[in-house]
């Protein structure tokens, strides 16, 4: 992975969108439905992309809109939709386009009170809460929001009656129709005036910020958190949880401190990430300078990204913690210390987040669900209790209310947070040291992801490999123990493969918006062994989509 020379420096005024430019892109281009990079595509949070290229505009979002419509009346979805945005620069125009073809289906829109930017937890939440003990009438959700990604990107993503993000049987049905609405020039999109769907009858404004966070002690004690008097940091990276961090402080009288409240589309205030972008990814080293020099002003600091699905966790000796090491340090503590979840709740991870957190589920006597990556793979067990927790490499993570029941069902990037401060509060030792404690039981792993070109025809090979492809038996000096294209939690295709041995593991898949692929690895034999299996899985990974040019 080439880093950029800018990477973890302040951003240069050059690199800031224009966001005039980006608007005006946004209502005056027109997709070529003939081009796959102008068509509407959901990835695995929705369908992304940018004005600029024509990847995101208001045709995609007016096409999108209709195709929910269409969806919801074919379910018998007629229960209100929850719709949230966060502060990205094309949110504000696709939240208009959205209502005005929402409002013309006749759909009751629940709207932010106070025009407040909404995290993609406070929809999921407010989707559930308002289903729970309904059969009929049921509730849905749209997200505007690209995530951590660039300033010029916009996203949009559908939660159906569950809460969670869409799985792909949804998601396909929703993007055909959408592009078959492209191919015939809106043709079928019902709309109206913004100002006239702002004062429809079916638009109506509900407190998502009041409601989420009066609830937050159903799912983190606070008064443990409260008691300890903890010296709290927050950067909320200019998004969508902006005012909530300053509520959440006063409603529950916490030592926590907002050091950064602006909102600004160009996002000026991030440091550069690893390839020279902006990106609000809470994962990021080289992102998040900002948040790490809070580690000696803070006992505990945190950051989420723009939607606030996704945690970054800063401490005094350690840092900025891995995703993967906080979520160890996360099941290991829940799980000792949540009484009332049920005795057979398992954990949930995706097939790349690290293998420690296999051994912390055998100490505790957990079952560990094992999935391809994507929230979406553990929605069915938040809903019903059965997963206690859930949680990818990429910093998501989500888990149940102290009584057992869901909380929220997609990524929720502000539980974790608090649960950093309320494990410190608790045992006094921050997530870090719980974390040295975790290595010195089962080892310490080291980890990596690195990027390699390939052609559409080869992501396309890699997708469907079958371990019998694989022609190698040993993986830097051990002896393969498994090969798996199928996740061992769910047998999902994992769109890709996993190799392990006894001491690491590699995986490699295909991205599913570039045309390269990405290859996951961790060794519990230290740097030079991981550097032996990535460079390993390159040569097997190559060899096996070499027939294809």
């Amino acid at each position: 992975m080439q880093v950029h020379p800018l990477a973890g420096k302040p951003t240069p005024a050059a690199l800031l969108v224009n966001v005039p430019r980006l608007i005006t892109a946004y209502y005056s281009n027109v997709p070529d439905f003939t081009l796959a990079a102008q068509r509407v595509a959901f990835g695995t949070s929705g369908h992304r992309g940018s004005a600029l290229d024509t990847s995101f505009n208001e045709w995609h979002v007016l096409a999108i809109s209709q195709a929910i419509c269409l969806y919801r009346k074919q379910q018998g979805i007629d229960g209100p939709l929850f719709l949230g945005i966060d502060t990205h620069a094309l949110s504000e125009p696709a939240f208009a386009s959205a209502l005005q073809v929402l409002a013309a289906n006749g759909v009751n829109v629940m709207i932010a009170a106070r025009e407040e930017y909404t995290p993609t937890p406070a929809v999921s939440r407010a989707i559930l809460v308002y289903n729970r003990g309904r059969v009929s009438g049921l509730a849905d959700g749209i997200v505007i929001t690209p995530s951590h990604n660039p300033p010029d990107n916009g996203g949009f993503k559908y939660n159906p009656p569950n809460g969670g993000p869409a799985d792909t049987g949804v998601t396909h049905w929703i993007a055909a129709q959408a592009n078959v609405f492209l191919e015939n020039g809106l043709q079928g999109v019902q709309r109206m005036p913004f100002e006239k769907a702002l004062r429809a009858a079916t638009t109506h404004r509900y407190d998502y910020l009041e409601s989420y966070v009066n609830d937050l002690a159903n799912v983190i004690d606070m008064d443990v958190l409260r008691s300890a008097n903890l010296t709290l940091g927050v950067d909320p990276l200019g998004g969508a949880g902006v005012h909530y961090w300053p509520r959440i402080a006063e409603f529950y009288r916490l030592n926590l401190a907002v050091v950064n409240d602006a909102v600004d589309p160009t996002f000026r205030f991030m440091s550069v990430d690893w390839d020279g972008r902006i990106r609000m990814d809470p994962s990021s080293s080289y992102a998040m300078q900002t948040l790490i020099g809070l580690k000696d002003r803070f006992d505990i600091a945190f950051a989420c990204d723009t939607d606030h699905d996704r945690h970054g966790i800063v401490t005094r000796g350690s840092g900025l913690l891995p995703p993967n090491h906080y979520l160890a340090v996360a099941i290991d503590y829940l799980f000792q210390h949540r009484s009332r979840w049920r005795a057979q709740a398992a954990v949930g991870k995706t097939v790349v987040s690290s293998r420690i957190i296999d051994h912390v589920c055998a100490r505790l006597g957990r079952k560990l669900y094992e999935v391809p990556v994507g929230f979406k793979w553990f929605v069915d067990g938040l809903f019903d209790g059965s997963l206690g927790f859930g949680g990818e490499e990429s910093a998501g993570a989500t888990f149940l209310r102290m009584d057992g029941s869901v909380w929220t069902t997609d990524k929720d990037g502000i539980i974790p947070a608090l649960l950093a401060a309320e494990i410190t509060a608790r045992t006094g030792r921050d997530p870090g040291e719980r974390y040295r404690e975790l290595t010195r039981e089962f080892g310490a792993p080291v980890y990596d992801r690195v990027e390699a070109p390939v052609t559409p025809a080869q992501k396309t090979l890699l997708a469907k490999l079958s371990p019998p492809q694989i022609r190698s038996t040993d993986l830097a000096g051990e002896k393969i123990q498994a090969i798996l294209t199928h996740a061992p939690g769910n047998g999902a295709a994992i769109g890709g493969l996993k190799v392990a041995t006894a001491s690491g593991w590699f995986a490699a898949r295909p991205s599913g918006t570039e045309d390269i692929y990405k290859i996951y690895a961790e060794s519990f034999r230290g740097e030079d062994h991981l550097r032996r299996l990535v460079e390993e899985a390159q040569g097997i990974v190559n060899l096996a989509i070499a027939t294809v040019p």
